[in-house]
């Protein structure tokens, strides 16, 4: 017999693997800031690159968002469905909060 895999299957696992390599790319332009910071560079050209690296974090959100509410949410049981449209709902209410 072997070990079962009991992980839960998420909304974005479909997507894994892009929204991995997007997550090392914006890890990247932060160490980039960073250098910048270090370096004093220009201080627009970093506020340029925190702008790019909102944006692509929106980008991941969005894509997380989309799987959670394709898989999570429609195919919920009726007893948690409601509960998970509030749970979506507020999240997005966060998410436009930001700033």
């Amino acid at each position: 017999m072997g070990i079962e895999n009991t992980a839960p299957v998420r909304g974005y696992t479909a997507t894994k693997p892009q929204l991995q390599t997007r997550l090392r790319r914006i890890e990247g332009q932060v160490r980039g800031i960073e250098k910048m910071v270090e370096e004093d560079r220009y201080c627009i050209d970093g506020l340029t690159q925190i702008g790019a690296v909102q944006a692509a974090l929106d980008k991941v959100a969005l894509g997380l968002l989309d799987g959670h509410a394709r898989t999570c949410v429609v195919h919920a049981d009726d007893d948690v469905q409601e509960e998970r449209t509030e749970e979506l709902l507020a999240a997005v209410a966060r998410l436009m909060r930001r700033g």
